[in-house]
């Protein structure tokens, strides 16, 4: 069973904003799509860019560094097919956001 471990709060990023956490020693890109949070790896597969520093447009992160883009609830990335980022459960409770480690 997977551990839950609290990364902020739902008033810390607010819808279309993006935050970058770490958690037990991982960097973690926290997103929140229209009131909706997702996770995934900070580290863009280009060539390791902060995905939590990139821009979000509805459910696509385009990574700052070469323009990269994946899709937030599913790790795919847009540029590159073959390409998918690790994604970690979300949840939210009492306005906190909890990442589920593996």
């Amino acid at each position: 069973m997977s551990e839950f471990i609290k990364v902020a709060s739902t008033d810390e990023v607010g819808p279309g904003g993006c935050k970058t956490i770490e958690v037990s020693g991982s960097r973690i890109a926290l997103f929140n799509v229209a009131g909706k949070f997702f996770a995934m790896d900070d580290a863009c597969a280009h060539r390791g860019g902060p995905l939590g520093e990139g821009t979000l447009d509805g459910a696509i992160v385009t990574c700052p560094w070469h323009g990269w883009q994946y899709d937030v609830s599913s790790g795919a990335c847009q540029t590159n097919p073959h390409v998918q980022t690790v994604c970690y459960e979300v949840r939210v409770e009492d306005k906190l956001v909890k990442v589920a480690l593996k």
